[in-house]
């Protein structure tokens, strides 16, 4: 059984961790790796540029979307994607565990689980813009 009282406050804490932990993993890319460093790596893996500044511009404007709660269910489709992209292109190689030589995707996995519970769930307690349930 949802507890009904308690839903909106879970979906709010799910949602904002993880809208921070895309910010955070956005500040890596451009602090750490730096942008031409993340462009570099992507076409290492015989991936476009373009890519690159697509992932990090979802990352940016998802998280931000999920913390505010603009959106936010529908922000975690297209995040989950990612994740997937991420699974298959990057680490899906390296094995199960994320500490892994390279990552494993053990991580992306539950990133992607937790980001279609939220596009399951629903926004939660003070979104900013509703997404309405198609």
């Amino acid at each position: 059984m949802i507890d009904v009282k308690t839903a909106p406050y879970a979906a709010l804490l799910l949602r904002v961790s993880l809208g921070i932990l895309f910010l955070a993993h956005l500040s890596l890319k451009v602090f750490v790796f730096t942008v031409p460093g993340f462009v570099g790596f992507m076409g290492s893996l015989g991936l476009p540029p373009v890519v690159a500044y697509v992932t990090m511009a979802l990352e940016l404007v998802g998280g931000l979307m999920l913390i505010t709660g603009f959106y936010a269910r529908w922000a975690a489709l297209p995040l989950a994607a990612l994740m997937l992209g991420t699974i298959v292109s990057v680490h899906g190689h390296n094995g199960w565990m994320f500490a892994n030589k390279g990552g494993g995707w053990e991580f992306p996995a539950f990133w992607l689980a937790a980001l279609l519970v939220v596009a399951l769930l629903g926004d939660g307690a003070f979104a900013l813009r509703r997404s309405h349930a198609a």
